[in-house]
């Protein structure tokens, strides 16, 4: 470390970076703040200042506050709080609701312009629940200290901190939260409310799983307590929408070799299925064995559904082996993506494209990544057509984008 770790200095917040802190600047130097607001003058602490480039600052006291600064949605999270004591997972709380949309489609903006030279504005659309932002988690990752006590871990750090609410989680996960309790011997505790069934439960740390089911409009979808679920109590069914949405119906050939890429239990691959008919033909690809156990029992409505469990990377590979008549009927197929942070990436993304499909439908949860890969999707010959943006995640700097993609 160098000799700046813990000084106090005050600065200018002037944009918002990808991962919710703003950037300030001192002597030409970057430093990523935060709890901050573009346009606010802060004064910070210094708590890494390891990199040659750029430092990291915790906010101490707001001089100047933005007219889009509100009391934090979680208390003990607030700029008035040791930031060593505030929890993570909701580094937006401290901006009104409506400016945070406004800076997430910022971030989106300016990654595609910057990464793939697309000009697209976007809105980041709501979701249905609170009007607030909060009570829409239906699973909560807890952690255990040493000594026993229950919490999350304080934002970028793995120290346990008490709270005394979970302002995001829906009812009946905050009425389960053990947060007064005390496991000693246990790490971790996820809290969790399926769609069917009265209560939550408690998934103490890597506990077996047990089969849960969660409901997406008319149907039913089998997945681990432990598994991949959307955490947003209305994220499954806004998706299922949004991806029904993205597909061009003159470009969808139900006998073609769809594709459903990084496919979890099935629930994409279902609402291709839900908006084409039954005799759609639908691979999903989950390198999860458990998941893929799921998909099957969840897309047996489908006779032309098939589930393989495979890493996407591995799987991929295998196109360039395919036969001339298997590689006519993947040129006629519609691939939907929905990778994890990382982003689907150049290796996934040139073998699907290597094999020409009339068009792709890419879920993303990162900004970045996903602005990299409309990059790669513009040199394979693909055009960005379509893109719209969610609030899965209010009050926390994460968005999703799905967008749609057609050979240019």
């Amino acid at each position: 470390m160098g000799d700046m770790q813990g000084t106090e200095i005050e600065v200018e917040a002037t944009n918002m970076a990808h991962g919710g802190e703003s950037v300030a600047r001192l002597d030409g130097r970057v430093i990523f703040v935060a709890d901050a607001i573009p346009g606010e003058r802060l004064r910070v602490r210094v708590t890494d200042d390891s990199k040659p480039k750029f430092w990291r600052a915790d906010t101490v006291e707001v001089l100047d506050a933005s007219p889009h600064r509100v009391p934090h949605i979680w208390a003990e999270a607030s700029v008035d709080r040791d930031p060593a004591q505030r929890p993570g997972g909701a580094d937006y709380g401290h901006i009104a609701l409506g400016q945070q949309r406004v800076l997430k489609a910022q971030v989106l903006t300016e990654s595609l312009a910057r990464m793939a030279k697309v000009d697209r504005t976007v809105d980041v659309e709501a979701l249905p629940g609170p009007t607030d932002g909060t009570g829409w988690r239906t699973r909560e990752r807890l952690h255990v200290a040493a000594d026993g006590s229950i919490g999350p871990y304080a934002a970028r750090s793995h120290r346990v901190v008490a709270v005394a609410d979970l302002p995001l989680a829906v009812d009946r996960v905050r009425d389960l939260a053990p947060l007064r309790e005390s496991m000693p011997g246990v790490k971790s505790v996820q809290v969790l409310a399926p769609s069917l069934g009265d209560g939550a439960r408690l998934v103490i740390d890597e506990q077996k799983p047990t089969v849960i089911r969660e409901r997406v409009g008319m149907r039913e979808f089998r997945v681990d307590d432990t598994g991949f679920w959307q955490v947003h109590a209305a994220a499954a069914e806004t998706l299922t929408a949004a991806v029904q949405d993205a597909i061009d119906p003159t470009l969808f050939d139900e006998k073609a070799a769809n594709l459903d890429l990084y496919g979890g239990v099935g629930l994409l691959a279902a609402a291709v299925g839900d908006r084409f008919g039954h005799g759609v033909r639908i691979t999903t690809v989950e390198s999860d064995a458990r998941a893929t156990e799921h998909a099957a029992e969840n897309l047996a409505d489908w006779l032309g559904a098939a589930v393989i469990t495979e890493r996407v990377e591995r799987w991929a590979r295998s196109l360039a082996d395919v036969s001339a008549s298997e590689r006519t009927r993947l040129a006629a197929g519609t691939v939907i993506l929905d990778p994890p942070r990382s982003g689907a990436g150049a290796e996934v993304l040139g073998a699907i494209t290597t094999v020409a499909p009339a068009q792709i439908v890419y879920v993303s949860c990162d900004p970045v990544a996903f602005a990299r890969d409309v990059a790669l999707l513009a040199e394979a010959g693909y055009q960005l057509v379509g893109l719209r943006a969610f609030d899965l995640f209010p009050h926390t700097h994460h968005v999703e984008a799905v967008g749609s993609f057609q050979r240019a």
